[in-house]
């Protein structure tokens, strides 16, 4: 049982009209913006946040930037968003090849080694404590511009709020996001967990 009740997609109409973002990304709205919207600025906040850092301004890719989502929430615990990451990058195009073995992205063929490079500094700079250090810093800098390390960054702190959030409101995983993860993420053990 979730920590703070959800309220209904209605009850903040401003709200509502940003979240019709999350119908392209997700095909819902998650439960965590509905349980934000008890303080609707905060609600705000968050979505404009999020469309921020998901535009696309140089070469990551929306499906790029979904995969460095799931292995920052993949390195936090956080089962919910890892649902949600898994979920977003496969409508967002992300190859088949990838999505069953987002597991093994270090070593997986699916993988680029520019890719491997995002991916590596989302572990890294998921952890605590942090493991950003210079061999991540040289990896990155062999394929992505530096406004490109901002937008993966920025991913990268944007999920470790929705971790944080989702984990400690123990969120409740909605079907659609149910179906990825199992489809996706079952494999290597992939539950629920508190998110029921």
């Amino acid at each position: 049982m979730p920590l703070v009740t959800p309220l209904s997609a209605d009850h903040d109409l401003e709200t509502k009209e940003l979240a019709e973002f999350f119908n392209e990304t997700l095909g819902f709205c998650p439960n965590s913006v509905l349980t934000m919207q008890r303080r609707p600025a905060i609600s705000k906040a968050f979505i404009n946040l999020n469309k921020a850092v998901m535009a696309n301004e140089g070469r990551v890719t929306s499906a790029l930037k979904r995969m460095i989502a799931w292995v920052s929430s993949n390195a936090t615990g956080c089962r919910y968003c890892q649902a949600h990451a898994i979920r977003a990058a496969e409508r967002y195009g992300a190859e088949q090849e990838q999505l069953d073995n987002i597991w093994e992205y270090k070593t997986h063929p699916a993988f680029s080694d520019a890719e491997r490079a995002a991916l590596d500094f989302s572990l890294a700079a998921s952890l605590v404590p942090n493991n950003v250090d210079e061999s991540i810093k040289e990896e990155l800098y062999k394929y992505w511009d530096e406004g490109e390390i901002v937008e993966m960054l920025g991913v990268i702190s944007l999920f470790g709020y929705l971790n944080r959030w989702n984990d400690s409101m123990g969120t409740t995983v909605e079907e659609g996001a149910i179906e990825s993860g199992e489809k996706y993420l079952g494999k290597h053990g992939w539950e629920k967990g508190k998110h029921l």
